[in-house]
């Protein structure tokens, strides 16, 4: 339910934490085709580079090699590294922009949704959650794009350039890495899903900590003036070690991370299948360097998942908090048929009762206050006495019972 909706205000794709992401990007889509075609062309030229490399160990194995064909040859490999030192700083310029674009506009977003919301729905909040998610969670939305995605589109683009090259160098080479593609796929999967509830779970209970620690600094006078102090002390502990707790668990699932392995695996047998198709006159020498220098790009995308998955795992997870707190409407009836006449200032509850979330604070209350009378609400902290008052004007409605005026 917003109160009030700003006319400028942009349409986000809202069903879901990914479409929600993808609708803040595809607002600046140049920026996400820049960091693609940035990306393919800056690890095109790194394996291209390869190549020449492969090229010039070809030329030198004649016995009449020319110089001039060397330099030419180590003038391409010049070029393609200054190209792909120049891609490299236009795709991370693209992303870093992109990123620094979806923390400003889903803070924007999440504050002018706060804004809209009505008291009843404030009232129900914690304040170190709302804190929480509109700071580390919309901060999170940046790491994920600037360096998670940015290192995946990277990755991606380092596995499909190299898996090109050496196509067009001999086909039959091909064998060893397709194999550690399909293996590298399913570990990373496999490594994805045990991952994604830890750091939903993380991302949780960092909000809990806050909240929970929020209310005892907010409320210092109170836990000291009833001599809480240990008590709050151990109420962080716990939350802090359970929070702890996740981010071993995280720790343990990384450490188990297979594909390096894989990878090593793969460039044993790569290495032995160049030999023995070298040894059998399929390819050259200068071949089976080149396809050595390939295969070993490859160990950049496969290293780099180990952290930039759980960077966009954890952006996923923030993404969630934060679309929840903007999705949230409260069910009060705002009653816009209502009577509109002056007050005289009678007020009668009739066996009144109210809950938070299923827990009791008011269960059975009547009593009338006439015009002019001054009626003291005595209780202990918790007792219920801001919700009378917060029942009166409607910011929350009864369970059962009834509040009436005049």
């Amino acid at each position: 339910m917003r109160e009030f909706k700003l006319e400028n205000e942009y349409d986000y794709n809202r069903t879901g934490p990914v479409r929600w992401i993808v609708s803040h990007v595809i607002r600046y889509p140049w920026l996400p085709i820049t960091v693609i075609v940035a990306a393919a062309l800056n690890n095109f030229a790194y394996s291209a580079i390869q190549l020449l490399i492969g090229r010039a160990f070809d030329l030198i194995e004649q016995p009449n090699w020319e110089v001039a064909t060397l330099m030419a040859l180590a003038a391409g490999v010049f070029l393609a590294a200054t190209a792909q030192g120049a891609l490299g700083l236009i795709r991370n310029y693209a992303t870093e922009f992109i990123a620094q674009r979806m923390e400003r506009d889903s803070r924007d977003e999440l504050y002018v949704s706060l804004l809209g919301k009505s008291q009843t729905f404030h009232g129900r909040q914690r304040i170190g959650d709302v804190m929480a998610r509109a700071t580390n969670d919309v901060r999170t939305l940046n790491i994920m794009f600037s360096p998670g995605l940015m290192l995946i589109v990277d990755a991606f683009m380092g596995i499909v350039a190299p898996m090109v090259l050496i196509y067009l160098l001999e086909p039959a080479l091909l064998l060893v890495p397709l194999l550690f593609l399909i293996v590298f796929t399913i570990t990373v999967w496999d490594y994805s899903r045990q991952l994604n509830p830890v750091s939903n779970a993380m991302r949780e209970q960092f909000g809990v900590m806050n909240a929970n620690l929020a209310e005892t600094i907010s409320g210092i006078e109170v836990v000291k003036g009833n001599a809480q102090e240990v008590q709050e002390q151990a109420k962080f502990v716990t939350d802090a070690s359970l929070y702890r707790d996740y981010f071993v668990r995280q720790g343990e699932i990384q450490a188990r991370y297979l594909p390096m392995l894989m990878f090593s695996i793969a460039w044993a047998a790569a290495f032995l299948q160049a030999m023995l198709m070298w040894q059998a006159g399929a390819i050259t020498l200068g071949g089976v360097v080149a396809y050595m220098g390939l295969i070993g790009i490859l160990r950049f995308p496969t290293f780099i998942s180990i952290f930039s998955f759980n960077l966009v795992q954890l952006g996923i997870a923030s993404a969630r908090r934060i679309l929840d707190m903007i999705n949230t409407e409260t069910d009060l009836d705002e009653n816009q048929g209502g009577v509109a006449e002056n007050i005289n200032g009678q007020v009668c509850f009739e066996n009144v009762t109210f809950s938070y979330d299923g827990k009791p604070v008011l269960k059975n209350i009547s009593f009338t206050a006439n015009p002019g009378e001054t009626v003291a609400i005595v209780g202990q902290t918790g007792s219920g006495k801001t919700t009378l008052t917060r029942l009166i004007n409607r910011i929350f409605d009864a369970e059962n019972g009834r509040i009436l005026i005049d």
